[in-house]
């Protein structure tokens, strides 16, 4: 049978001393409702014998402890094991659910500023790092054509470039159109219609041609790639690539960049000649414009040095977009949840670096000349 703890309550009409004598076992199993016998008991009491108590742990130590610092009862006939566990239990905090202070408002902006720059500059160490891979990579794959997938480069061209051109077609025809509508408008106040071929021509091939491309690329093919990796990461298939022996980088991101930074220029090209006969379309019936000769004088107005400028920036968009959806895919770790996040942030960061990379193409290529 199982040996239950014991309560008595006795007092000495002697000394008026009132002792709490326990006997057994005082263990979690045996506790019984001794707790609740301890809490009932009335009257003041001044001590607690445990002379007859056989066993004790944590439980029961500090069950016999809270008892003894609520009636401020001093405790005898305790075991040396009892001692050490009433020692280890007055050493534990008194208040462990005291819930500190919540700093204000400008502690706590600076505190979340503050991990938003560490978390910053992490990312940027980590994507450099992954930039230094790739390079390694590519170059292994320059020095070692056979180990560069073909297979997979013509599929990531496929999907990047001839998959993609009747959305990026779409866009720019009707880009064209926008550009040369507004552009009519404001220069009709000056009686200089015509130079809406100008506007349209250059802006079309210089900037808004090769940057709205690499837009559309990083929310179609960018995104792809990180959902792509992403989940492979999270079916362990790039794990069980390193363990047979297979590069992640070679197998995985060298395809995939490849295949944007040979795409992208066709594609930027291809984007500026469809804004322009866009341009050219509504100039027909605006502007009174011949769809021929809006074409032929764009050839005219437009310099070379333009063309130069788009299919430049085109390698470098391209590989923006393909590092930052293959790093952020790479970077899944955890559940399906993050796969949606980085491929996200794969997007937006993507589409941030391009941005701001053309602007600091517009001034450089200012700045040298090719205006």
């Amino acid at each position: 049978m199982r040996e239950w703890a014991e309560f008595t309550l006795s007092g000495s009409d002697n000394d008026g001393v009132r002792t709490v004598a326990l006997a057994g076992p005082l263990c979690v199993h045996s506790l019984g409702n001794l707790d609740a016998k301890m809490a009932e008991c009335g009257g003041p009491v001044n001590r607690i014998d445990m002379s007859g108590v056989t066993d004790i742990d944590t439980t029961g130590a500090w069950l016999v402890k809270r008892f003894a610092e609520e009636h401020k009862v001093e405790i005898v006939g305790q075991s040396d094991a009892a001692k050490r566990l009433f020692t280890a239990i007055g050493r534990m905090p008194e208040d462990e659910s005291k819930v500190e202070p919540r700093p204000g408002l400008l502690m706590r902006t600076l505190g979340e500023f503050g991990d938003v720059i560490v978390n910053w500059g992490r990312g940027l160490v980590k994507a450099v790092g992954f930039l230094g891979e790739l390079i390694l990579a590519l170059g292994v794959a320059i020095r070692h054509p056979s180990r560069l997938r073909g297979t997979a480069l013509v599929f990531h061209m496929q999907h990047v470039g001839i998959n993609s051109l009747w959305i990026i077609g779409l866009m720019s025809f009707l880009i064209g159109i926008v550009i040369a509508q507004q552009g009519a408008v404001q220069l009709a106040q000056f009686g200089a219609e015509i130079y809406t071929i100008n506007l349209t021509g250059r802006l079309a091939m210089r900037e808004l041609g090769i940057l709205m491309t690499a837009i559309m690329v990083a929310g179609r093919s960018g995104s792809a790639f990180a959902a792509q990796i992403g989940t492979m990461k999270l079916t362990e298939e790039v794990d069980a690539m390193r363990t047979i022996g297979v590069s992640p980088m070679q197998a995985l991101v060298v395809p995939r960049v490849l295949a944007a930074m040979l795409m992208m220029p066709l594609l930027g090209f291809y984007s500026t000649v469809l804004a322009i006969i866009g341009g050219a379309f509504i100039a027909n019936f605006a502007l009174d414009i011949p769809f021929w000769t809006f074409l032929q004088r764009t050839q005219e107005v437009v310099p070379v040095t333009d063309i130069w400028v788009g299919l430049l920036k085109a390698p470098v968009f391209a590989l923006i977009v393909a590092l930052a959806g293959c790093y952020q895919g790479m970077q899944v770790t955890s559940n399906a949840e993050e796969v949606g996040q980085r491929t996200t942030q794969a997007v937006v960061t993507a589409i941030f670096t391009v941005i701001v990379l053309d602007a600091f193409f517009a001034i450089f290529f200012t700045k040298i000349g090719w205006q």
